[in-house]
């Protein structure tokens, strides 16, 4: 527990600095991949993997996503009942904060919207905060995570995710920086007032557009 605790601690000093010294700011598109490719960014096909050090090991069976706050239908989910909620695909690219994007990424899992539908978010809710069991917390507003591309994913390019890439489940917000795709996702917090998460406290950007290159405060 220790060593992990140590790990951590040395990740976010290191990505913390980063944000003080504003570490990959470009403003400069790749001209080839304009179109695509947001500025500061490269290419990969691999997938890296990311983390706070910590990487829980989550059975399907132990599993739960609580959908909480303001919603008139608050709901825990298990793996059975995830699972039989409608199903969708969706490919999209993903853009990292650490500079690099991975295109064509094919996700299955379920929709954020069918997610908001169920739950039923009360009036003046305005906001999310997704919740990991590695105690990662970060935030978007509830319009843009009920977005058409948005999900609540099971699988990646038709496997399941990995314990290294969240699995069983992560959120997917592909027109974000990636950072707010939480892994192994666990609670879904609906909120009123915007509630800045674990690198949005820490010098990151509270929105994070990589299209304007939003990643630090």
């Amino acid at each position: 527990m220790a060593e992990g605790g140590g790990i951590r601690e040395k990740l976010v000093a290191i990505k913390q600095a980063w944000a003080e010294s504003r570490r990959l700011i470009t403003g400069a598109p790749d001209p080839e991949r304009a179109a695509r490719l947001p500025p500061g960014q490269r290419l990969l096909t691999n997938w890296p993997v990311l983390d706070l050090g910590l990487k829980p090991a989550i059975s399907k069976a132990e599993w739960r996503l609580a959908v909480d706050g303001l919603v008139a239908n608050p709901v825990t989910w298990d793996w059975e009942t995830y699972a039989a909620q409608p199903q969708i695909e969706d490919v999209s690219d993903i853009h990292c904060v650490t500079q690099w994007s991975r295109f064509d990424n094919r996700w299955s899992g379920v929709a954020t919207s069918h997610l908001l539908s169920v739950v039923q978010p009360l009036p003046h809710a305005n906001a999310v905060v997704l919740h990991g069991a590695d105690g990662y917390t970060t935030n978007i507003t509830l319009e843009r995570f009920a977005g058409d591309d948005c999900l609540i994913a099971h699988a990646h390019d038709g496997t399941p995710l990995t314990r290294d890439h969240g699995g069983p489940v992560r959120a997917i917000i592909p027109r974000w920086y990636f950072w707010k795709s939480a892994k192994w996702l666990t609670r879904i917090e609906v909120v009123a007032v915007d509630k800045p998460g674990f690198w949005e406290v820490r010098g990151y950007h509270n929105e994070g557009d990589p299209w304007t290159e939003q990643r630090y405060n």
